[in-house]
């Protein structure tokens, strides 16, 4: 357990009264093992330079994270401060009592006008649209899309796709568009395949992949206040999301039945695939010329738009969240109050991390400062995420169960998994009195 100044508490007011401490203070954030990690132990070694306040990063491989870090909520254990927990930890998390209460933290602040609203109803409310949040949104991130210039900029390929589709190559405006280019770049004589997708089912990213389909054809997975998912989940446009995802898996390289983020990226590095779904979280590495040889023909675009213009992505990323056993909730909050200035939020962004404060993003320095950066920002303004309730995970692997045999094998038809789905969320609703 990690040790703070003697008599800290009992001057805590004293400390208060007159801002910082002068007595040394020190806070733990617990996240994952990853670059963003990284990057927030830069910014919050500014923090200590500005207040003498101490902020360590604890890291643990991602495999181990959840586990690692509930056994600690569970035990009431106060070796963590702070948490960057996921997206769907939040109703589990705070339903436990393991979060503090941030929603007069939120007013106060007008964080709902602060940070891009998408994010603060997906990072930091629950449960959906009670006006409670639990989280700040710290690294924001969504699924986006990476693809090779140089194939969509070829005369030849230009000329070609033109007189086959009828409209010019270039980055698909909607999921048809997608579709067509996929089918246009998919040449398994040459070695050359259309697109690479999320397959994987052994946690979120066929659920996440499929979910960038089914929110852009207007479709939802139910609904997050009332918990009703007939006619939601298995709805019309549901269908047909999944059937075109289905479809785009028949343009993926031979063998992708089982592909996350490291396989999405090396679709565009070992030149695999026209376009590439994936995590902004993992674009660093496609324009470093010495993890991608194609870093400079590698362009990105947002999740395109469905059938009837909808736009959404999955949502990745995390929020930060005061743990409730922590001795040090005042400072805790304190150094809240620091994370959500612009200043910070600006330098979040330049040491790497992806910030979700509306003003940042909507900045020309911000979308000019990598090529990504545009395709981040039109996509944290229309995120939407998975089940956040406490038993979210029965619900993903529910879906995946049912998805996986349609998407991977051609098994069933599209209705009859979602139809299954939707009894499958039914039984587990009604199994935790949800309805």
């Amino acid at each position: 357990m990690r040790k703070t100044v003697a008599g800290l508490l009992a001057g805590i007011s004293l400390m208060f009264a007159s801002g910082t401490s002068a007595q040394s203070q020190e806070l733990t954030i617990f996240w994952a093992e990853w670059d963003p990690a990284n990057y927030l132990q830069e910014l919050v070694n500014e923090y200590e330079a500005e207040t003498g306040v101490k902020v360590t990063v604890e890291t643990t491989p991602w495999a181990d994270f959840q586990t690692k870090a509930f056994t600690e909520f569970n035990a009431k254990g106060s070796a963590y401060d702070m948490v960057v927990g996921d997206s769907q930890w939040i109703g589990a998390a705070s339903e436990a009592g393991h979060y503090v209460d941030l929603t007069e933290f939120f007013n106060k602040h007008k964080l709902n006008e602060v940070m891009a609203p998408a994010t603060v109803k997906y990072y930091s409310e629950y449960p959906a649209n009670s006006s409670k949040y639990w989280s700040i949104p710290a690294e924001g991130d969504a699924v986006g899309w990476s693809y090779r210039k140089d194939w969509f900029e070829d005369p030849k390929e230009m000329e070609a796709f033109k007189a086959k589709y009828g409209y010019d190559l270039a980055p698909p405006k909607d999921w048809k568009q997608l579709r067509d280019i996929a089918e246009f770049f998919h040449r398994p004589d040459q070695k050359r395949y259309g697109i690479a997708i999320y397959t994987d089912n052994s946690y979120d990213g066929l659920v996440m992949g499929v979910e960038n389909a089914i929110f852009s054809f207007g479709g939802e997975l139910g609904d997050y206040s009332t918990y009703k998912v007939d006619g939601i989940i298995n709805s019309e446009k549901n269908v047909k999301a999944l059937e075109t995802y289905r479809e785009l898996y028949g343009f993926t390289p031979p063998g992708w039945a089982k592909s996350f983020f490291v396989e999405n990226n090396q679709a565009i590095t070992e030149n695999l695939a026209a376009m590439s779904m994936n995590y902004f979280a993992f674009f660093p590495a496609l324009v470093n010329e010495a993890s991608n040889p194609n870093a400079k023909v590698t362009g990105f675009f947002a999740n395109p738009a469905g059938p009837n213009g909808d736009q959404y992505a999955a949502l990745g990323g995390q929020g930060i969240s005061i743990v409730s056993y922590s001795e040090n909730k005042e400072e805790a909050m304190k150094f809240l109050e620091w994370f959500i200035k612009d200043e910070t939020q600006k330098r979040w962004a330049e040491l790497g991390g992806y910030t979700a404060s509306a003003k940042v993003l909507e900045s020309e320095e911000f979308q000019n400062a990598t090529p990504y950066n545009k395709a981040f920002y039109e996509t944290m303004f229309k995120v939407k995420d998975f089940w956040a309730t406490p038993e979210y995970a029965e619900l993903l692997i529910q879906m995946n169960q049912r998805i996986y045999p349609y998407v991977t094998a051609g098994q069933g038809t599209a209705k009859e998994a979602l139809d299954a789905l939707a009894k499958d969320w039914n039984a587990t609703f009604k199994k935790y009195g949800r309805h």
